[in-house]
């Protein structure tokens, strides 16, 4: 009987220690917000909230308010969902709320990647470097050479004059515009010999296309990945695409090629002066890739798609950029050379970049998270304040909370190319909720500390690839009267949303 009651302690302390980290004993503490952990111990609303980001956010802010903290798999996480709140969120120092923390995780599960000492830092460094003012004009010109040689190799050839072909517009803006991408950032083939220079090109072609049919199977796979919930089959698939990528984007493949971009040249001299061992090296090349063509593509089918199905919004850009090639005194014409887009013409396109913002105000759906570093109050625009653990999580989800919000942006569900234009063609920048101007009143991009480093590259490349396709292309859809598809729900959180189907659209060029 002696040996029975301390085993008996025991078991018990490991069922109390049990419930306690499986969340059951949390309560909710005065000036917390609202406590919902859902009926499945530590799983909390995990499925929900994967299945359906957006659908379960709206459905705890119509029961809780605008503040609430849910159980996500062991994680309690405090959603804001007031625009008008988020300011001292994205402006709090990173000792308290940051967001490495969180994104080392997750790159650390999805490409095996160990992040080393200030990699944020150089990141961001890099990016401003070489995707910002004079570095973005040698990339813009890097990713127009390429897009000629992907999408106008065969202009003026004759053979392909009058032909139509047909595709999946999803499939292929992002098989152009991710192979594009590609090959400015990480290189090209170099020639070898006086007639190395056309086979160099259509190695590039031939290449980066199977390099895009691997990247898709990962891009498949990466939501179930991301959230751990992969089968054994997906598991196998996942590491073998990985190996894959670790060894075409490898740094002794890449450093064979030329022109290859100083964003990625800089962070790899960083990281090997800083120790970090090749093999690590190779990963964060995946990485690199990912994050920078992970979204371009997708939203470069959803801006075509939007001005297709809205014939005064096609008009509108068509005519533009018209008037821009004019000013810098180009033309295609039938034997001429091909036009040479550069950064600063993209600097002169008003009504083509408020087409962009509000395809992304449509389609973009980042979930923005920060891991407390210790206790704080939360003010909101209310005034009121509330108490934030240290160990939780901060989330905002701007696509439900101010970008699908009617009272920010009336008819949210509609496309409107010049909802960000004032009546004088000036870029629009106001914006209200409950008679208050917003700061942020999109946010495809994140925002603060943490916003994209590379928006500004990515715009370009959107913008380049339709004004090729308006300038060289005839294109329509198959059937002009199939509807936009619906945004494919397992995606919420990773940034640009995908189609649940693809669209058959068909092109020719014009000389």
């Amino acid at each position: 009987m002696a040996l029975i009651l301390p085993i008996l302690l025991a078991v018990l302390a490991s069922v109390l220690g049990g419930l306690y980290m499986l969340g059951m004993f949390r309560k909710r503490r005065p000036n917390e917000p609202p406590l919902d952990k859902g009926t499945i111990p530590w799983l909390g609303y995990a499925l929900e909230f994967r299945n359906n980001t957006a659908a379960f956010l709206q459905r705890m802010q119509k029961k809780h308010g605008d503040i609430f903290t849910v159980q996500i798999a062991g994680y309690y996480f405090t959603f804001v969902t007031d625009p008008l709140s988020f300011g001292p969120i994205v402006r709090e120092a990173r000792t308290k709320l940051d967001f490495e923390q969180f994104a080392a995780e997750l790159v650390a599960r999805v490409f095996g990647y160990h992040s080393g000492t200030n990699d944020h830092k150089m990141l961001e460094k890099a990016s401003t470097k070489h995707l910002m003012g004079d570095g973005l004009v040698v990339m813009t010109q890097a990713m127009m050479d390429n897009l000629q040689n992907l999408m106008l190799h065969n202009v003026g050839a004759g053979n392909s004059e009058g032909k139509w072909h047909q595709d999946g517009l999803f499939r292929y803006s992002y098989n152009i515009v991710f192979r594009a991408g590609y090959l400015a950032l990480f290189g090209n083939e170099p020639p070898k010999g006086k007639e190395g220079l056309e086979a160099a090109k259509k190695h590039d072609r031939d290449h980066s296309d199977e390099l895009y049919d691997e990247f898709r199977k990962y891009d498949k796979l990466f939501p179930r990945l991301a959230y751990a919930v992969l089968t054994p089959k997906g598991k196998m698939e996942a590491e073998r695409l990985k190996r894959l990528f670790w060894n075409m984007l490898s740094i002794k493949r890449t450093l064979q090629k030329e022109n290859i971009s100083g964003w990625v040249t800089d962070q790899f001299q960083y990281r090997a002066e800083n120790g970090m061992p090749e093999h690590m090296q190779d990963r964060f090349m995946f990485l690199l890739l990912w994050a920078s063509q992970g979204n371009t593509g997708p939203a470069c089918f959803w801006l075509l798609l939007y001005l297709m199905k809205d014939p005064e919004a096609m008009q509108a850009v068509s005519e533009e950029v018209q008037r821009v090639l004019k000013e810098t005194g180009q033309e295609v014409k039938p034997g001429g050379p091909l036009i040479n887009l550069t950064r600063d013409m993209l600097l002169k396109t008003p009504i083509l970049d408020s087409a962009v913002e509000e395809s992304l105000r449509l389609t973009a759906a980042p979930v923005l998270v920060r891991a407390v570093k210790e206790n704080l109050n939360l003010k909101m625009a209310n005034g009121k304040e509330y108490a934030i653990r240290k160990g939780d999580r901060v989330g905002l989800f701007p696509y439900t909370a101010v970008q699908m919000d009617p009272e920010v942006h009336p008819e949210p569900e509609k496309f409107k190319y010049n909802r960000f234009l004032n009546e004088d063609g000036s870029k629009k920048t106001e914006f209200y909720k409950n008679g208050k101007r917003l700061k942020y009143f999109t946010m495809p991009w994140g925002a603060g500390t943490t916003i994209c480093p590379g928006r500004f590259f990515a715009v370009n490349e959107l913008k380049q690839f339709v004004f090729l396709m308006l300038t060289y292309f005839e294109f329509e859809l198959v059937n002009p009267n199939e509807e936009i598809p619906p945004i494919d729900p397992n995606r919420w959180g990773f940034g640009t949303m995908q189609p649940t189907k693809d669209i058959q659209f068909r092109y020719r060029l014009r000389y």
